[in-house]
């Protein structure tokens, strides 16, 4: 493919960079930025190349002589001046050029948002800015100087001086170009002190727009949280006098971790009882820590090149979720990341877009922010732990913070500290990194004399481009029960290196095995089992995930017997009747319990399996089942809605929103029996967001929704997070029928801001998330799609690509569907112009 960058092809930056100064000279359409780089040659006759896109030069020097024409060459990508023009020591480039904020629709460098100034440089940003070596083991301190008309000017670092118009920021840490950041706008703090536990005082601030400000509480509450707990976890204290954080509402990404200035999409800080769920609550807790985090594992430890993203993604992901895990929701946390791995990176692994965690060549980095990279990438980590022991994890992590401070690295680096702890060879256990798919663990068992043995056959299916796959090296976590449902044999790390592989225990009587505990490997586990024992592990396992796997193997069983016309399995109902009746359950852990399979989750299965998924068919199995669980329990989870109720002042903390997790779960059953009684009485009463938009939810989904969704939009028309909301709802939760007309109703809407990437997320992904509705057997939901991926595109193609992904399982379908999607690929691959993120995204899908 035109354009590949392989990673065997890396060479070293040639020359040495400590230093940037750079003056931004702020006005929308024509912002100067001056930069002077600092720079030593490693070696002799190197040409100077530097990266650059889309930028007026204005003036070239180096050591104040200006350079003639004949001294370099300019292309649409960069700037290279020639061996010949460099003196032979130290130096000093020169550079003017010109750029326009206002015009930069992509979100990628510098651009505007409502007014105000705000950069994005990772991966590749920063080379829309000025001429640089624009990669990630070029490391420089920078002092930048910001002139403008606006009240606040940040940038990294701490700050210097400042007068009228005019603010100075140093940064005495060395960084690469992608973690620079810039903002400048009418702005307001919340504000806060840490001191942290070597004495130093930190300022905090949470910057936002005026009238934003009484939503910043959690975030800064959050934010003290995430230092006190990286102190405390891995001795990690915070290294700058100041830590600034702002709001911006056009944000292609999450978040940024750019070095004392993150910057934040807003729905990831502004929160209020009557605004934000409980869900967004969470979500922004674990996302300020996920970006505080990286002041170490990414910032002052960075990744040598892009092949190495996962270095620091997938370490910080694992990062911020112990960190979810220990301040909020402990054992239900695995439960959610489990989860989320086995729908979104299984799905990956399974269709056209499969990659490893580190991929051996790309077309365009931005199309490798992945869950591969992230999600799997935390999983190894998490491996890693469970190899080495919580001390030996705690001492590997001490030597890589020792060893590579200041440092670009690579997942050699990462492994060897693991090795030189813990005397253990990685080398098998790289595969992990480097070889991608998920691999398949199937499971037998033998009982003979009081010896039980388990046998495990491991196999990769093949990914593009990697047909065979070697074995991995696989923890297995595994306990033994008793026919009373009492452990015999406490939890046990079995590591399974070989394709197959057996591993004995003694025992009185058969036990029942539970295998895979707290998902101790990303692996699809295969095993033989009956109903009844699904539901006796669902009763008794004592491992919180095995317990919630048993039974949504059981529900999995259960809905995918019914899309083939079976009636509802009594052993699910029977085991979910003794699942409410426990109250010695976390209601957080019942909830999720409760919660199906979802649709796309079980197409996956039956593919998976070698079927073919027919997506209306999977619709009413779910409609018939949630109903049976209704009818069957209706007295139990009546009781429990009525008993659930919190009352008092809203609080996010773990144990309210369980019960109103749980009290959700529960109004939405009922609401299959009740005509919506109880969801619509709950919508006009409720004082907190996440009670109010889950009845609305529960209401469009019941297809009795219209008032609800009408006063809902009346309430929060002025609110552009809670429309997000509300456009999101509106197609993703409607009766699968009418969800392509209810999304090009909404396309017309006139708060509908196609280009805003969070507004465009809720509807475009709204109808991508219901499942049957996007699938429709028309073809509509499919053309609906690329549609609007082409005219996003030229417009900002990181948000036009991440979409396109809804393609991704194309070929689990029947032959029609399979089709009439190949034909909106092949449509958007001939788009003129089309973008290199989209092109090589939908060129990837197409296979």
């Amino acid at each position: 493919m035109d354009g590949t960058i392989y990673l065997s092809d890396y060479t070293p930056y040639p020359f040495d960079l400590d230093q940037v100064h750079l003056t931004f000279r702020l006005a929308p359409s024509a912002t100067r930025v001056l930069a002077r780089l600092h720079l030593t040659p490693k070696g002799e006759g190197a040409s100077l190349h530097l990266d650059g896109e889309d930028l007026k030069l204005i003036s070239l020097g180096i050591d104040g002589t200006a350079l003639q024409p004949a001294d370099y060459l300019m292309t649409e990508t960069g700037l290279t001046v020639h061996a010949a023009a460099l003196p032979e020591g130290a130096f000093t480039l020169e550079t003017e050029v010109e750029i326009a904020p206002n015009a930069n629709t992509a979100l990628e460098g510098l651009y505007m948002s409502n007014g105000m100034y705000c950069t994005q440089c990772e991966a590749e940003g920063f080379r829309k800015i000025t001429f640089y070596p624009d990669r990630p083991d070029v490391m420089a301190r920078f002092h930048v100087r910001i002139e403008g008309d606006l009240p606040v000017l940040l940038s990294n670092g701490n700050a210097g001086a400042s007068g009228q118009g005019w603010a100075e920021w140093d940064d005495p840490w060395p960084k690469p170009a992608y973690l620079f950041a810039l903002v400048a706008g009418d702005l307001v703090a919340t504000s806060g002190k840490f001191t942290t536990k070597s004495g130093l005082e930190v300022d905090l601030n949470i910057w936002v727009r005026p009238g934003d400000e009484d939503r910043c509480d959690f975030a800064l509450e959050s934010l003290v949280r995430s230092m006190v707990w990286d102190e405390e976890a891995y001795g990690r204290e915070y290294d700058l006098s100041v830590f600034n954080l702002v709001a911006v509402d056009d944000f292609n990404m999450g978040a940024m971790e750019n070095k004392g200035l993150n910057i934040f999409n807003s729905k990831l800080v502004l929160a209020s009882p009557e605004t934000a769920t409980d869900t967004d609550y969470m979500r922004i807790e674990a996302v300020i820590g996920h970006e505080y985090f990286h002041n170490w594992t990414g910032d002052r430890i960075t990744c040598r090149d892009w092949f190495q993203l996962c270095l620091k993604e997938g370490l910080t992901v694992f990062r911020d979720q112990s960190f979810t895990r220990d301040v909020r929701l402990g054992p239900v946390k695995r439960i959610e990341d489990a989860a989320t791995l086995r729908t979104r990176q299984f799905r990956e692994d399974q269709g056209p877009l499969a990659h490893p965690p580190r991929p051996n060549h790309y077309r365009e980095i931005n199309n490798f922010y992945t869950v591969t990279v992230y999600e799997k990438g935390a999983e190894i980590v998490g491996m890693l732990k469970r190899l080495a022991g919580d001390e030996g994890y705690r001492r590997a992590l001490d030597l890589y913070f020792d060893r590579h401070d200041g440092q670009a690295c690579t997942i050699e680096d990462w492994l060897k500290v693991f090795e030189d702890v813990t005397g253990r060879d990685l080398s098998q256990f790289a595969l992990w990194y480097t070889s991608a798919g998920t691999p398949h663990l199937k499971v037998t068992d033998t009982y003979a004399d009081g010896r039980y043995t388990l046998t495990f056959r491991q196999s990769t299916p093949p990914t593009p481009g990697e047909a065979e796959k070697a074995p991995r090296h696989i923890p297995i976590a595994v306990g033994l029960l008793d026919l009373q449902g009492r452990e015999v044999l406490s939890t046990q790390l079995l590591e399974m290196t070989e394709e197959e592989q057996s591993f004995s225990f003694d025992v009185a009587e058969k036990p029942v095995p539970s295998i895979l505990r707290d998902f101790s490997a990303p692996v699809v586990l295969q095993r033989e089992q009956s109903p009844e024992e699904q539901a006796f592990l669902l009763a008794h396992d004592t491992d919180g995930f095995n317990r919630w796997e048993a039974g949504r193997s059981l529900a999995q069983r259960t809905l995918i017997d019914m899309t083939k016309g079976a009636e509802p399995a009594p052993a699910y109902l029977e085991a979910i009747g003794n699942l409410l009746a426990d109250d010695t359950l976390e209601p957080a852990f019942i909830a999720h319990c409760l919660a199906l399979p979802g649709e796309d989750e079980l197409a996956q299965a039956i593919f998976a399996a070698g079927g073919t998924p027919d997506p209306d068919a999977i619709h009413r199995a779910r409609n018939t089942l949630s109903k049976a669980i209704a009818t069957t329990h209706e007295a139990r989870l009546a009781a429990l809605y009525d008993a659930l109720e919190v009352k008092g002042p809203y609080s996010p903390d773990a144990e309210p929103a369980g019960k109103r997790g749980l009290r959700l779960a529960c109004l939405s059953l009922l609401t299959k029996l009740d005509g919506g009684t109880r969801a619509k009485a709950l919508f006009d009463q409720a004082n907190n967001m996440t009670e109010s938009f889950g009845a609305l939810s529960i209401l469009i989904r019941a297809g009795i929704g219209q008032e609800a969704s009408q006063a809902f939009r009346n309430r929060w028309q002025d609110n552009r997070l809670v429309m997000d909301k509300w456009f999101m709802v509106e197609v993703a939760a409607c009766p699968p029928e009418s969800a392509v007309s209810r999304a090009r109703e909404l396309a017309q809407d006139s708060a509908f801001d196609w280009k805003n990437p969070n507004r465009f997320r809720a509807l475009v992904g709204g109808l991508t998330a219901n499942h049957a509705g996007f699938h429709a057997k028309d073809g509509s939901g499919y053309a609906f799609l690329a549609d609007w991926l082409i005219k996003l595109d030229p417009m900002n193609p990181q948000t036009a690509a991440r979409m396109s992904t809804s393609f991704e399982t194309w070929r689990r379908y029947d032959a029609p569907r399979q089709q009439m999607i190949r034909e909106e690929l092949t449509r958007i691959t001939q788009t003129r112009g089309l973008s290199r993120d989209l092109s090589e995204m939908s060129q990837r899908l197409l296979g």
